[in-house]
């Protein structure tokens, strides 16, 4: 996941509607069903998948906690790094 692309499309979502985000989603997960994709590139679309997902966990959290858009980056990659750190 990469922050300042979680925060570029995050700011789109704020400038348009996060139906666009959710709808983008439905379409990449239907091309990776797609028989003649080499695993190189499901792992791109998966890397964007994991991006636009973590743009509305962001969205969010700062409509139902009421943060800025840096504190809930932030708060949002603390939560990732701590599901990915081993125990």
């Amino acid at each position: 996941m990469k922050l300042p692309l979680i925060k570029h499309i995050h700011n789109f979502i704020g400038e348009n509607d996060e139906d666009y985000i959710h709808e983008t989603i439905e379409v990449l997960e239907h091309i990776t069903e797609f028989e003649g994709l080499k695993d190189e590139e499901i792992d791109v679309i998966g890397e964007c998948i994991s991006n636009l997902y973590g743009a509305i966990e962001v969205q969010k959290t700062i409509c139902e906690e009421g943060l800025n858009q840096k504190d809930a980056l932030n708060g949002f990659m603390k939560r990732v790094q701590g599901a990915i750190d081993p125990v």
